[in-house]
């Protein structure tokens, strides 16, 4: 997916950059970069491929290379950035994270109209954000491009901005699926996606902004370019899975997001007598350990680490972009603990089930280790659609989906009718999607987290939250 930081103050902000960026590299691991503006040198940038060496690693020299009061950088999953612009709004740096849809159609739109270009990238795609700079250039001023851009854009858009006069643009996009802070501290202001990344460099919370809203920041001030607009559904699932733990959105913590999810879990399964003979519940790490860890509390189960990731050396298995890859690298992080497995019912708790593959292997794992029987849980309900808006659950075909391709296999093409059936686990259809998943990835039960449940575990409003990879409502 993604994520960026930005800084602007009276001082050299290159360090404050670097650390804040680097805190984003759980959202990403493909491409990494840094642009900064200095009043004598003038806009400057390095972008490096980071997919198998960390942020860190890769940008330890940038205090040598790049200096200014002002800098913007970009962990990103997909397209090099942030990309230096030169148009008829000046010069500036600019990065984008989300989701264009459309892009095919608004390169045609753009070459048809303009008689211009774009770079092309290997196959000759075109790299996001430099559409989205074309799409901004479009217009007068900064503000009515942006705004311009993500009217035109199918998917989603927050946009960075570091223009040639040390000021920085921030826009949230148009419905806000994903944050945008403001920080202050005494020399001046920052922007960023996490809200940890600015409170460890020694900024304070200034402003969230709100869906579509569009700042200006200056080591002096912060202005309203474009106030926020009413409507806004931030993604569900920053909270239940991508989210780092020690962030907060919406005044909501991630942590403690989970920690009421699991137990809402657990009170589901003893209200339904499901809570008996489990010995010990256990997360699928990292992300499920913090609900399984509310599910134990409630529950009065003990937690316990059956298996542990070893990470010093290998990359986060969801970010790969091949399937057998990801697959390989979740198999090789995994450490039994065998006195922890060995003759042992264990009930674990994953953040959700998208497409099974890794659980599947992470099962026969466990029983190849002594476990007598591996209980599922999906802090999340199943997933049945692609996501359209950001890059999680993004599949080439639905039927990619666990929850999809059982139901097809069990009724076809019609199974679509009934998905609402097939999500609730009262109905005939519901325990026939759980018991079918059961016999194929060999879990002695399965559970998924309602819809209300986990909006109840948000616990912001729910019309202001996307859900649609559970229910498809945009």
């Amino acid at each position: 997916m993604g994520g960026f930081f930005g800084a602007v103050s009276k001082r050299d902000v290159i360090e404050d950059v670097f650390f804040g960026t680097d805190y984003h590299s759980h959202l990403g691991t493909r491409r990494g970069g840094m642009a900064s503006y200095d009043e004598e040198i003038g806009l400057q940038r390095d972008i490096h491929n980071i997919q198998n060496t960390p942020f860190r690693t890769k940008f330890e020299k940038i205090f040598e290379d790049m200096k200014g009061k002002a800098a913007i950088g970009c962990i990103s999953d997909y397209d090099p950035q942030p990309l230096l612009i030169r148009s008829s709004l000046g010069a500036y740096a600019i990065c984008v994270i989300g989701i264009i849809n459309n892009s095919e159609t608004l390169i045609d739109q753009y070459l048809h109209f303009s008689g211009g270009h774009f770079g092309a990238m290997t196959g000759g795609a075109v790299n996001s954000t430099e559409l989205v700079a074309a799409l901004i250039n479009q217009k007068s001023t900064f503000v009515e491009g942006i705004i311009f851009a993500q009217k035109e854009i199918e998917g989603t858009a927050s946009i960075l901005i570091l223009k040639d006069d040390g000021a920085i643009i921030a826009a949230r996009d148009r419905l806000g699926r994903l944050p945008i802070i403001v920080g202050k501290d005494e020399d001046g202001y920052c922007v960023s996606f996490e809200s940890f990344a600015y409170d460890k460099l020694g900024y304070e919370k200034e402003k969230e902004l709100g869906p579509g809203e569009i700042v200006e920041i200056t080591a002096d001030e912060m202005k309203v370019l474009a106030k926020p607009g009413k409507k806004m559904r931030i993604c569900s699932f920053l909270w239940s899975y991508y989210g780092y733990s020690t962030s907060t959105y919406e005044g909501v913590n991630v942590e403690i997001m989970r920690y009421r999810n699991g137990r809402i879990m657990a009170q589901n399964d003893a209200k339904n007598g499901l809570l008996e003979g489990i010995d010990y519940v256990g997360g699928v790490p990292d992300s499920g350990t913090p609900h399984a860890i509310g599910y134990a509390n409630e529950s009065g189960i003990p937690f316990a680490r059956a298996f542990i990731k070893y990470t010093p050396t290998w990359s986060r298995s969801f970010m790969p972009t091949r399937q057998n890859e990801r697959n390989k690298v979740a198999k090789m992080k995994q450490i039994p603990v065998h006195e922890l497995i060995k003759d042992k019912n264990l009930l674990f708790v994953d953040d959700s089930i998208v497409r099974g593959t890794q659980l599947k292997e992470t099962v026969e794992f466990l029983y190849a280790n002594g476990a007598k029987s591996v209980h599922m849980r999906s802090a999340c309900p199943p997933i049945m659609y692609g996501c359209k808006y950001l890059n999680f659950s993004r599949a080439n075909s639905e039927m990619e989906l666990i929850a999809r391709r059982v139901m097809y296999d069990l009724e076809g093409e019609d199974a679509v009718k009934y998905i609402d059936e097939y999500c609730d686990p009262s109905t005939e259809r519901g325990k026939k999607l759980r018991q079918t998943i059961c016999e194929r990835f060999n879990f002695a039960s399965l559970e998924f987290q309602t819809l209300q449940g986990i909006i109840e575990s948000i616990g912001i409003d729910e019309d202001c939250l996307c859900t649609y990879c559970w229910n498809g409502k945009e």
